[in-house]
């Protein structure tokens, strides 16, 4: 039986659900929390629908029977695929996603077109694209694998020339890249057309916010809304807590933090720390 002083469970294919955990415990420093990164089976985002269902339930599963009070899928990928059939696997439980959250803010904030950046599997299967369309009939909604930029985030690298390079290549074509007076000249020149809003469809891309915002900045773009759904998700679970009394109610008892990994617990805690934005000490070795 779970009381208010059990964990939230959250999971992830990797490390990029730190960033989502981070900004659950900003919103809820009195909760404790249970994370699994998948790292053995990253990335989730090339995976088949099947499989991915298939990794999320055992992932799932770890965590609920280490008695979770609420589960997060901090992962686009498991949560465009896989949510609807976590919630009926584990009802009552509470089982949030990241998708909902993160079209919500970007459908509020866009002024009529939209980028989406996410990893092949959430871009193939239009996740993002029909809640982006259900809510706002009217934007025009783009969206674009990114593969590459989970293994640069898995790796730690957030910044630098190989980071720059592949986000150029990525925005090119949905944004005017030239350097202000640059005329335009071969592909350069074929632009779909300016957006307005960014929607990081990926839990690892909100590390790159900085060299996104530099290449960006840099262009003849218009002024772009960076988007992610961590901050939204932690609002809706505070919201979920609060009214199933499932909120920690005691000051008494210290929130805890547990942290497991499929594989690479070194390479876990190393890179990590920058995900979570803290140093990471011990990190459970799981077999799922």
């Amino acid at each position: 039986m779970n009381t208010d002083s059990s964990p939230i469970g959250v999971f992830d294919s990797g490390m990029g659900g730190l960033t989502v955990l981070r900004a659950l415990r900003n919103q809820l420093p009195g909760e404790s929390f249970l994370y699994l990164g998948d790292t053995a089976r990253l990335p989730y985002g090339t995976k088949s629908s099947t499989t991915v269902q298939r990794y999320a339930l055992q992932a799932a599963r770890i965590l609920v029977d280490r008695g979770v009070k609420a589960l997060v899928v901090a992962c686009n990928t498991a949560s465009a695929v896989a949510l609807a059939s976590l919630q009926q696997q584990f009802a009552p439980l509470p089982v949030l996603g990241v998708v909902e959250p993160g079209a919500q803010v970007a459908a509020a904030t866009c002024r009529g077109r939209i980028l989406v950046l996410a990893t092949e599997s959430t871009v193939s299967g239009g996740a993002y694209q029909r809640r982006l369309l259900t809510l706002r009939p009217d934007l025009r909604v783009f969206a674009r694998p990114c593969p590459l930029l989970v293994a640069l985030a898995e790796e730690g690298r957030h910044q630098g020339p190989l980071v720059t390079l592949a986000l150029q290549q990525y925005l090119q074509g949905y944004a005017d890249l030239r350097r202000p007076g640059e005329p335009r000249s071969g592909e350069r020149g074929s632009v779909s057309g300016s957006f307005d809003t960014l929607l990081l469809g990926c839990t690892h891309f909100p590390v790159f916010r900085d060299a996104l915002r530099e290449v960006l900045d840099e262009t003849e773009n218009p002024e772009v809304a960076l988007v992610d759904s961590a901050e939204t998700t932690a609002r809706a679970l505070a919201d979920q807590l609060s009214s199933g009394n499932l909120a920690a109610a005691s000051a008494d008892i210290e929130p805890t933090l547990a942290l497991m990994a499929t594989d690479g617990i070194d390479r876990f805690r190393r890179v990590g720390g920058y995900f979570l934005g803290e140093r990471l000490s011990a990190v459970e070795l799981v077999d799922l």
